[in-house]
């Protein structure tokens, strides 16, 4: 069968996708830079054609706990928004995270705090990478760096998700939301039919059946000892996904001297600084990782044991280098480099950082 490319925004590869991977429903508010996710589901109406519902909620945490209500009952649903709209959307999070329940967030990432700028930032990643609401749990983390991305990373969410019935988002920046690049879309998966979600998800509540054999669903256990027991059976949950579905990519790294670890868009900006600092003769690789969590400590350990130094590049103060300074262990030097309120920088700053933080000649 012929590709179907089209020239289009991160943002709306996201509602291309959603649609086209046969979601159940989408439950959002508007916030720039992500109000294309739902603009374009609004303008495509596929309520009409493949029967996702598509809701403009009264706010973000309606949204989620619409979301929490769709995912009970074995639904594919979603929701996205933006940084101060994700941090209302944490406690029906939790929630989902607690109850078991697979769905999928967008985030596409503005500076902060507060309501900052509408500009790009990643000063998300403590919040997405360490649960960001209440309690012992993670959300599986998938990082887009393209706009194909976007596009690939809500199947691979929603199917993250329904393996494992847990969250899982996709933690895009500013740029990636709104950049429009080719991008290939996938075919039209067909919508589970009742039968096949009943015979796929026996865990939800359908609301069907004998009284006694009907699923509650919750998140509220007053036994500690059972709700102990939940909390152990999440983190084994957790170890799995850990150890099965690290995601990441290296350039340049089989003989470098200097490693930079950037994600998203930056991890772009860093592959042109590097491609220079090459053609310089100066030996330096780059991991980006993917999947933000699980995070790839094992990987960078192993880079950790032949570099001289580790450089992070972020949009933020510095929050990633806290797991990769975790991965290195001490061995090796690493450093910060990161621009905040919405400045992107530029190639020709990543090498400059190179060169004050560990000497690199230009």
């Amino acid at each position: 069968m012929e590709e179907e490319v089209r020239l289009m925004k991160g943002n709306e590869a996201i509602a291309h996708a959603a649609i086209r991977y046969g979601a159940d429903g989408y439950f959002g508010y508007p916030i720039t830079p992500q109000s294309e996710v739902l603009e374009t589901l609004a303008e495509l109406r596929p309520w009409e054609t493949t029967g996702m519902v598509v809701l403009q909620a009264e706010s973000e945490v309606a949204a989620i706990n619409m979301v929490y209500g769709g995912a009970a009952t074995g639904k594919a649903v979603m929701t996205s928004s933006s940084s101060p709209g994700v941090s209302l959307k944490q406690e029906g999070i939790s929630y989902l995270a607690a109850s078991e329940l697979p769905a999928l967030i967008v985030n596409v990432m503005r500076g902060g705090p507060g309501l900052g700028t509408i500009q790009p930032s990643q000063a998300d990643y403590f919040q997405a990478t360490k649960g960001g609401g209440h309690g012992d749990y993670h959300l599986i983390v998938l990082a887009p760096a393209t706009v194909q991305e976007m596009t690939d990373f809500v199947a691979l969410g929603f199917d993250l998700a329904f393996k494992y019935r847990t969250p899982a988002m996709i933690l895009a920046d500013g740029i990636v939301g709104q950049m429009m690049e080719k991008v290939v879309l996938p075919p039209q998966r067909p919508r589970r039919t009742e039968e096949e979600l009943r015979e796929q998800c026996p865990w939800a509540a359908c609301g069907r059946g004998d009284r006694s054999h009907r699923n509650v669903v919750t998140s509220l256990e007053l036994d500690s000892a059972k709700m102990e027991e939940n909390n152990l059976r999440f983190q084994a949950t957790y170890r799995r996904i850990e150890e099965n579905e690290v995601r990441f990519q290296e350039y340049y790294t089989d003989d470098a001297e200097y490693l930079i670890v950037a994600f998203g868009s930056v991890a772009r900006i860093c592959l042109k600084a590097i491609e220079d600092a090459r053609a310089a003769g100066i030996k330096v690789g780059m991991l980006r990782p993917i999947t933000l969590w699980p995070f790839p400590y094992k990987e960078i350990s192993r880079l950790a044991g032949q570099v001289k130094g580790i450089l992070t590049v972020e949009l933020n103060a510095g929050q990633m280098i806290e797991d990769v300074r975790l991965a290195a262990d001490g061995r090796v030097p690493v450093r910060h480099f990161g621009r905040m309120g919405g400045i992107v920088p530029n190639p020709g700053e990543v090498l400059e950082a190179l060169h004050r933080e560990f000497s690199v000649e230009l």
